[in-house]
């Protein structure tokens, strides 16, 4: 699994979790529909800090509790593809 597609599904399951959608999350948070679209479809593929702050409070949680999960945690930056 890529990076960009850890915050993905990081960001749908806490969607899930909360019974939210990625548009209501959009509104929530501030952020554009369309970049919350590229996040989830991976077109975008390194999201703002700035961005994942903003998801996060939306969320309720604060950045670190939005970074600190398994696959991330267990994720080898030395295995990306340059």
């Amino acid at each position: 699994m890529d990076y960009n597609e850890l915050y993905a599904k990081r960001i749908k399951s806490l969607c899930d979790q909360k019974g939210i959608t990625i548009n209501k999350l959009a509104t929530l948070s501030g952020v554009k529909q369309s970049t919350l679209d590229n996040i989830i479809h991976g077109a975008s593929k390194n999201p703002k800090v700035k961005t994942l702050h903003k998801i996060s409070n939306a969320l309720c949680m604060t950045l670190s509790e939005f970074l600190d999960f398994p696959e991330l945690n267990q994720y080898s930056i030395e295995d990306e593809k340059e």
